[in-house]
This record gives C-alpha cells, structure tokens and sequence, in this order.
C-alpha cells in the first residue's frame, strides 16, 4: 500500500518539476522531455535509478526518466555479452515494445482523426 503512495508521489513531483521549468523558463515541452530522459539515462549510468525503482516500484517506471533508464539499462547488459554492437543492439530490446507501441497507435490515431488546417 506504501509503495502506490510512493509511486504516485514520485511521478506527480517528475511532472511538478517538469511544469515549474515549463512555466519559469523558455523550454518548449520537447526540450523538458529531452531533459528527462537524459536525466534517466545518467541517474541509471550510476545505479541511482534502480534504487528509486526498489523504493518507489513500478511508478518509477511510468515517467518519461524511465525511458532513457531502459535505453542505458538494456546497452549495458548487451554491451558486457556482444561488445560495442551490443550497446546499440541492447538500447532497443527493452523499449522496443513502447517504440512499436507509439508507432501503431499513431497510424490508426491518423487514419481516425483530421488535423486541423
């Protein structure tokens, strides 16, 4: 039960962080995401993203950080069997069903809805 208070803490401060620099700065919202997943990519370099996902749970996994954790996550398990190549071969094996995902709801998202002229 503690830890869905702890998800829910945890992404709601991710988004307070996003919309306080939305607010306060002059990044559009793809520079803030950008910033987010590079930041989850360098707090998984070190460990520190895998130990918010022990306390926090799976709300750790449902930010826009939790993208660039599973890039980083999946290169450097590829990288310790397959070398190099593997990084590269790594960062898709974990986001590869969330890339796929956008994809195809985003073709069938066009072929319901008409963009505005």
């Amino acid at each position: 039960m503690i830890k869905i208070l702890y998800s829910f803490l945890f992404c709601g401060i991710v988004c307070l962080i996003a919309q306080l620099i939305l607010d306060n700065t002059k990044l559009t919202p793809g520079h803030i995401t950008s910033i987010f997943v590079v930041l989850g990519s360098f707090l998984d370099v070190f460990n520190i993203y895998d130990m918010i996902v022990e306390v926090v749970g799976g709300g750790a996994m449902v930010p826009i950080t939790s993208f660039g954790h599973q890039l980083i996550h999946g290169g450097l398990a590829k990288t310790v069997s397959m070398g190099p190549l593997g990084m590269v071969m790594g960062m898709f094996d974990l986001t590869a069903s969330g890339i796929s995902a956008a994809i195809i709801f985003s073709f069938f998202f066009t072929l319901i809805f008409k963009p505005r002229n």
